[in-house]
């Protein structure tokens, strides 16, 4: 089973003070980010370390997985 990203990823938005604004279609959600004053999307089935590392630009976090 390939290692999921789901919950470290929204562990460190909301400790970077990333918001949670809505559930998204499928098995997306959309949060905001006050660092890039933008909304983006985070895929519950969040298992490519790109795809986490793409969120944490999208956000303005300079963290890398």
């Amino acid at each position: 089973m390939p290692p999921t990203y789901y919950k470290e990823v929204t562990k460190i938005l909301r400790n970077a003070g990333c918001t949670k604004v809505r559930d998204g279609k499928g098995s997306h959600e959309i949060w905001r980010s006050p660092h890039a004053d933008k909304h983006f999307t985070v895929p519950t089935t969040l298992k490519s370390r790109h795809t986490a590392n793409g969120i944490m630009k999208q956000a303005g976090i300079d963290t890398k997985f």
